[in-house]
Order: C-alpha cells, then sequence, then structure tokens
C-alpha cells in the first residue's frame, strides 16, 4: 500500500496555516461536527485522505487486461533495436572510449 504518514504517531511540532473565507471556515467546521470531529482534525484527517489519492492516482499505473499483456509480452520478448539505436550506441562509445 502506500507509504504515508501515520497519524498521531509522532509529537505534532510543524505548523500549517491557511487563509480561508469566513464562509469556507463556517463550512469546514460544520463538516466537522457532523463528524464529530474538531476543525483541526477534520481539515488533518481530509487532508491527508486527498494527499494519499493524489500520491497514488501519480504513482501506481493501472493497465487494462490488453495492456498488461502488451506490456509483459514486451518484456518477455523485447524487439531488436533500430537502426537509428544502433548508430546512436556507435557515435557514444566512440566518444567515451580512452
Amino acid at each position: 500500500m502506500l507509504n504515508t504518514p501515520e497519524k498521531h504517531d509522532k509529537p505534532r511540532n510543524a505548523r500549517l496555516e491557511a487563509r480561508v473565507s469566513s464562509d469556507q471556515k463556517d463550512f469546514f467546521q460544520r463538516a466537522a461536527s457532523l463528524t464529530g470531529r474538531t476543525l483541526s482534525e477534520f481539515v488533518i484527517d481530509s487532508t491527508q485522505e486527498a494527499a494519499a489519492k493524489i500520491v497514488q492516482e501519480h504513482e501506481v499505473i493501472r493497465l487494462s487486461r490488453e495492456e498488461q499483456v502488451a506490456f509483459v509480452s514486451a518484456l518477455l520478448a523485447p524487439s531488436e533495436p533500430g537502426a537509428r539505436i544502433d548508430k546512436a550506441v556507435r557515435s557514444y562509445r566512440q566518444k567515451t572510449r580512452p
């Protein structure tokens, strides 16, 4: 699973501040009250969930069954390098030889 910071496992010694409108604060406070949490708990928990979702979306690759088969097939039976790659390798080797 994702490597996300654990809740309440370390002392809270960092501060995070944000400016919001009065309407936003009232709305967040209402949501916090409805869930039985303080405003701080609600904001921290909601931000943690949103951050974990965003990180997962950017770190996890999801493939259809057809894409999975194509990926594994390419790994197991890679195609031969083309002429441009061969030329680039030769050029690199010539430039980096002592």
